[in-house]
């Protein structure tokens, strides 16, 4: 195992506001967050990252855990951070909490899990896209990803989306399975002392509610949120509220920065 590489985009904000970072989930990139940027770029400095394989990111050359998807942006941002993440960005925003406490103003984790799902799924689905690529995910990750009507009213980014998940490099998509096959923070989340904020998508039947409120009601600070037109890409989804759900809450934090 060893640290992935990753790419964060150049911040777009003011240059003395707080840095705020964003993740993105399994089969994204930063394109999921385009449409919610210029809201929270009104009070905060933002950059958000790809994984391995996605996007700009180069492909992954080894296997690697969620907690070092989480050193690795720790490693690509110089000062102390608010975080959002979405599903596997949000995983990786509670290994952040947990292993690098005193980078971290407060997280927000979205659409996501302290365990995302059973290992056996992540597994065969490794090995499906090993074998046939992740255009075979398409029509299923569309049905999980968007909220009824959501492709219809948001048709370009949804379009875009699917067509990152289409392009991700086989193998380090294949290789994120198996590190979420193998994440599991449920033991842990009361050893996160920061502020929380966990989203869940009404329409989500991947991370419901549930899951929301088993890591908000487990941290030490914690509360949890849903966001009625919403399923597993709430930022896609509805980026209005997915925002002010976010400046909200990232409001009541970003003074304590150093």
């Amino acid at each position: 195992m060893t640290v992935p590489a990753i790419t964060v985009t150049a911040p777009v904000g003011p240059d003395s506001a707080p840095l705020l970072v964003l993740g993105p989930s399994l089969g994204t990139s930063t394109i999921l967050w385009e449409n919610v940027i210029p809201a929270l770029a009104e009070r905060y400095r933002v950059i958000a990252w790809d994984l391995p394989g996605h996007g700009a990111s180069p492909r992954a050359t080894a296997p690697f855990t969620v907690a070092e998807l989480a050193d690795a942006v720790a490693d690509a941002v110089g000062e102390r951070f608010l975080y959002a993440g979405v599903s596997l960005g949000g995983a990786v925003g509670l290994e952040l909490l947990l292993r690098h406490p005193d980078r971290v103003i407060a997280a927000a984790i979205i659409a996501s899990a302290a365990k995302i799902g059973e290992a056996e799924g992540w597994h065969d689905r490794a090995a499906q896209v090993r074998g046939q690529s992740t255009s075979t995910l398409i029509i299923g990750s569309a049905q999980r990803w968007f909220a009824p009507g959501s492709i219809e009213r948001n048709a370009e980014i949804s379009g875009r989306l699917l067509h990152v998940l289409q392009d991700a490099d086989d193998e380090s998509y294949a290789l994120a399975c198996e590190a979420l096959a193998d994440f599991d923070v449920r033991g842990r989340l009361g050893e996160i002392a920061a502020p929380v904020l966990a989203v869940w998508g009404a329409h989500d039947g991947v991370t419901p509610e549930a899951s929301a409120r088993e890591i908000a009601d487990g941290v030490q600070r914690g509360r949890a949120v849903g966001i009625a037109d919403a399923s597993h890409l709430p930022p896609a989804d509805d980026a209005a509220a997915t925002a002010e759900v976010l400046r909200s809450f990232f409001d009541e934090f970003a003074h304590t920065r150093a």
